[in-house]
Order: structure tokens, then sequence, then C-alpha cells
């Protein structure tokens, strides 16, 4: 009992009940019996390759970091609209709204915009959950968001479905907010209530990443090849310190790899005969692209946009293509959590029913603006849309002269009449 208490905190003594501790990774787990300890153990964190993964060191490994990267910065930088619907056709932004000052001006005391949503992003792709305090002002309305850190809040569901959120502060002790106190932004969830976190599902890719990394090190550091041995001809003996001082001097020679490709003198016919294959030899590299693959694939980027670019991928046959591919398949995704979370959870019902939340895309994709309006050009030209119609596609207002309602005749069409007058 007190071996466990020691290395996580657990105490047994009296009837059973719940406990929760703290695993390496500083995420909190309830605890119920010793038959429990085993996952305690597992969630310690450590791959089968012996790495400690966490959201610290997963974060070192060269992928991961460019996945997060590349995911939270596009939503960072990506315009978020507070608009209000003036009536079925016409949009306008709620500049007056609190919401909107705090995504266009400062979320909370310390952060910019961009800052609070690159931070948030990066939590529901590291842990699957994301949560920040909400701050009210006169009337209700949300005038500020906190961030807090997701591995130290468990979420748990009351009697009556209602969520209520249990968050461990720094200091040790423990306080509840209840399901109108927080904003929870959730990723792929199973239950509902939590989030899947991608270090915890990607937990051996990334460790044995970690481990090929650490690998590489040493064996660069040692020279880039791996040790060797030196042959005696028939019949040569050497003393204990001649044997001593020649393998001193030839590790002295290779070690550190400055003096790799340079060559050693060998006296009295010995011969250098390597005892293992190198790192290459090993398929050390080829490894390494594959885990790359891996972790990529886990958290939906292309791979092309963390630097892997040797193979095309079911994401499409050109870059474009991939990375149309990735605003449609993945960030579509994270887009739409945002957007869902901030009007249930940010604004009021009854008060905001004609306001809501939306991500500028085409912020994202100016470069497939072309192609956009290519399309919106044939849609006019053949009288399918009218160009009212193509600006609420795009999110702006009718033209004010009137004539946006017109639908133009299809090109080389006899008789054309504009389709607004009655005559033949």
């Amino acid at each position: 009992m007190g071996f466990w208490r020691q290395l996580i905190g657990l105490d047994f003594d009296g009837p059973p009940r719940s406990q929760e501790v703290r695993n390496l990774g500083g995420e909190v787990i309830t605890v119920t019996g010793p038959e429990d300890i085993e996952q305690v153990l597992r969630h310690g964190n450590v791959s089968a390759a012996g790495q400690a993964v966490t959201d610290e060191t997963a974060m070192r490994v060269a992928a991961v970091y460019a996945c997060v990267r590349v995911v939270a910065g596009a939503v960072a930088n990506m315009p978020t609209a507070i608009k209000r619907r003036v009536d079925d056709r016409t949009r306008k932004d709620a500049t007056d709204h609190s919401l909107w000052t705090v995504f266009h001006r400062r979320p909370n005391r310390w952060q910019k915009p961009a800052q609070f949503k690159r931070m948030m992003q990066a939590h529901v792709l590291l842990s699957g959950n994301a949560f920040a305090l909400k701050s009210r002002g006169v009337g209700g309305r949300v005038i500020a968001l906190t961030p807090l850190h997701p591995r130290r809040m468990k979420v748990r569901q009351r009697e009556d479905m209602a969520l209520e959120y249990l968050f461990t502060r720094k200091d040790g002790s423990k306080v509840v907010f209840q399901q109108d106190e927080i904003l929870h932004l959730c990723g792929l969830t199973l239950d509902g209530i939590n989030g899947l976190s991608v270090i915890g599902f990607a937990r051996e890719a990334i460790g044995a990443s970690l481990a090929m990394e650490s690998h590489g090190s040493v064996v660069f550091k040692n020279g880039a090849n791996v040790s060797g041995g030196l042959k005696l001809p028939a019949g040569k003996t050497l003393t204990e310190e001649q044997a001593q001082r020649l393998k001193a001097e030839f590790d002295e020679f290779r070690s550190g790899g400055s003096r790799e490709g340079k060559v050693v003198l060998l006296e009295d016919g010995l011969e250098f005969q390597q005892l293992a294959l190198n790192a290459e030899d090993a398929q050390w590299l080829e490894a390494r692209k594959f885990s790359r693959s891996d972790i990529a694939m886990f958290f939906g980027v292309p791979p092309h946009m963390i630097g892997d670019t040797e193979k095309s991928t079911s994401w499409g046959t050109g870059i474009d293509s991939q990375s149309q591919g990735f605003v449609t398949y993945t960030l579509e995704d994270h887009l739409t959590m945002w957007e869902e979370a901030l009007t249930a959870d940010c604004l009021d019902p009854v008060r905001d029913v004609d306001v809501y939340v939306r991500f500028n895309r085409a912020a994202l994709v100016r470069g497939d603006l072309k192609t956009r309006w290519e399309a919106h050009t044939k849609a006019l030209q053949w009288g399918v849309f009218s160009p009212d119609e193509v600006r609420a596609i795009e999110d702006m207002n009718p033209r004010q002269d009137g004539q946006g309602e017109r639908y133009y005749d299809p090109p080389n069409t006899a008789g054309s009449n504009g389709g607004n007058d009655d005559n033949p």
C-alpha cells in the first residue's frame, strides 16, 4: 500500500472508493481499485519502444510539431465573423456584440485572438479537448474566454444529463464549473463527453519516432557508423597495454564524427572489419519516413504539408488537389466544431437567435478563388444563379441597385429578352 501511494498517490485503506491520480502526462485518471492500476500504469504514456510520450515530448517529433502547427495555424489565421441576420437574405457584421470584441480585439487579459485560437486548437489536436472559462458582463453576455489546460480538467455527466467540469488548479485544489460556465471544444469522441486524444492513440508511432531519433543521435555521436573490430594477422598477439592503447586511440578517432571520411593508420598488418549494419543498411531512414507518414495520417494532414513530397497520395494528383482535400476533409471538421461550440456555449438562444459564428473559408483558399469564381461566372452565364445568389454564397449582401435578382439568358439564345418582361 505504501509503495502505490508513493508511486502514483493511491491509498486503498478503508472501504473501496474512487480516487483520482495524475499520470506522467498530467492527465487526471479515476481509479476505483487495484484492478485499475494496470490502466494507470499503461496510461503513464510509455510506448512499447520505451519512450515516454506526453504532449511535450510528442511535440519534439518534427512530424507531430508540423501537423499541429499546420492545423492550428490555419484555424488561428482564419477570420472569425460574428454575423447577424437582418432578413432572409441580408447579413451584416455584429460589431456591437461582445463576442465580436472577444474574437477581434482581446479574448482575455493577456492573449490576442489568433494566439487564443491557436492554443485552443493545439489542445484539441493533442488531447482531444479544449476548455475556456467564460466571463460574463452586463446582461450575461460573454466578454472574455480564459483557457484552462485540458490535462487538468475532468468532465463528468450528472444524473440529469447536464455536464460539470472538475478542474485541478496548479496548487492542487479543485473547483467545479457548471456547463454554462465553460466553452468546450470536443474533437472525435465515442461517448459525446470526452474527445479522443491523438497522442494516446498514436503513442506507438510517436514513441517509435522518438526512439529512432534517439538512436540516430547516438549513432552520429559515435561516428555515424556502428562499431567494428580490428583483426590481427595469424600468429600475432597484443599485450594488454597495447590493446587498451589501440582501442582508446581508435575510439578517440571515431568519437563525435568530426573525423568521418578521414583515414587512420593501422600498423603491423591490422585490418578493420565492420561487425554490424550501419544505419542506412538497417533501413533506419526508411523507418523514419514511414513513421512520419503514419503520424500525418493520425492528424489528417497531407504528407506534402509536413515536407514529405516523395510519393503521390490519395489526397489528389497534384499539390493543389491535396491542399483542397486538406481543407475539405480535415480543416472543415475543426471549423464546424468551433462554429457549433461558440454558437451553443457563447450565444444566448433567445436574445442572439439572429446571431451566428462563421469562419471565412475564402481567406484560407485564396489560391483557389480563380476556380471558384470561374464556376460562379458560368452559373451566371447559363442562368443557374442570379448575382445576388452568388453574393449570398460568398456571404455578401445583395446588390444595392436592385438588379441582383435578374437571371441572365444562356449565351447564343435567340430572341433574348433578359427574362424580365412579358413581350415575346
